[in-house]
């Protein structure tokens, strides 16, 4: 008996130091150091808010530009006790100060769009009488070129080295001032062209503008001798937001198309050999703060879902993907009105309105 219990003993022990995990550990093993642990993912991007010093609620934000991660410029007007008044912000890399420099900062106006040509920095403004100019800053310091005539509205502003264009109306109709760095001039346009809502350029022999006609809404195409339709097959039913166009020779077009009385967003690309129509999930939304990012993607605010942030679109061929920006404490309405590449991250410029108050200036940058 004494035996077997022997034998009984040295299967139990035996068995132990099968299934033991220390047992499959060899000397040398144990006292070996643990392999070093996988690195960290990188953090995701996301967006921050940055502080831009306080205008005259209501404020209305025009454009944003930038040059490269150093230099940006944002543009609006404010109301001020005896009307509005014209508003200029810079970004330098580091945050957002207000410039009140530029001729006419403290007379009665409004500035629009914001262009980098060449060295310089060209920005529309009007005053309240409908007298317009480009503003010109340099390294030697402010310039202005006065336009050739008021216009009662200025629809839009274009500029590259060697040309500018502005759009607007006077009592006579559809206007286009062409600027060719001596003199102005007014350029003719297709029959049937009602009025252009806006002009984009590359070069001074390539520049392209949405047009209202009496058929329906039409791409127009400057090629340094006249503004030809640019055959571009648009959506049926549908208007055109804005007009991308990138140096490579791409340009994506966004806008709206309208079936039943609902309004659908729809991007059309050009490769330089044929059009590329594409309906991402973006509802109802107004295109034309859309960006190409630095990576690549077709950037644009949203309708915001969720109280108190802001909400951006990154469309990339068929995939669409959204981010928020930071939470702002009461805010009721949050909206980024434009966006520019600076460098490797995204600037927004717009509103935001706080309970019991008028929309103020914002900004949100991603990455950086």
């Amino acid at each position: 008996m004494n035996g077997l219990r022997v034998v009984m003993v040295c299967l139990v022990i035996a068995y132990a130091a099968l299934v033991s995990p220390a047992a499959a550990v060899s000397p040398a093993a144990a006292v070996a150091p643990a392999a070093p642990a996988s690195p960290a993912a990188p953090a995701k991007p996301s967006w921050a808010a940055l502080p831009v010093p306080a205008a005259a609620p209501p404020v209305t934000v025009s454009d944003l530009a930038a040059r490269g991660p150093d230099e940006a410029w944002a543009t609006g007007y404010e109301q001020a006790a005896d009307g509005l008044r014209p508003l200029l912000y810079r970004w330098n890399g580091t945050a957002w100060s207000r410039d009140t420099t530029f001729p006419g900062a403290g007379e009665p106006g409004r500035l629009g769009k914001v262009q980098f040509v060449g060295n310089e920095v060209w920005i529309l403004r009007s005053d309240g009488a409908g007298e317009g100019q480009i503003l010109r800053r340099s390294a030697s310091g402010w310039s202005t070129v006065p336009l050739p005539q008021a216009l009662w509205t200025y629809q839009d502003f274009a500029a590259v080295p060697g040309a500018a264009w502005v759009v607007g109306e006077d009592d006579a109709g559809l206007k286009v001032l062409y600027y060719d760095g001596s003199g102005w001039s007014e350029q003719p346009v297709p029959d049937g062209v009602l009025y252009l809502m806006g002009v984009t350029a590359r070069t001074a022999t390539d520049a392209w503008a949405r047009a209202d006609t009496d058929t329906g809404t039409t791409v127009l195409r400057w090629d340094g001798t006249a503004w030809r339709d640019a055959k571009v097959p648009l959506p049926a039913n549908s208007n055109v937001h804005t007009i991308l166009l990138e140096p490579s020779g791409r340009a994506t077009i966004g806008g709206s198309q309208y079936s039943d009385g609902v309004a659908r967003t729809y991007l059309m690309t050009w490769n330089g050999h044929a059009w590329r129509t594409t309906y991402p999930p973006l509802g109802d939304t107004y295109t034309e703060a859309m960006v190409r990012g630095p990576d690549g993607a077709l950037w644009l605010p949203v309708r915001s879902d969720r109280a108190f942030r802001s909400k951006y679109a990154r469309v990339e061929g068929n995939r669409t993907t959204y981010s928020y920006g930071p939470e702002r404490t009461h805010a009721i309405d949050v909206k980024p009105r434009a966006l520019a590449r600076a460098g490797s991250v995204l600037l927004s410029f717009g509103t935001a309105e706080i309970y019991g108050s008028k929309p103020n200036l914002m900004s949100e940058r991603l990455g950086g």
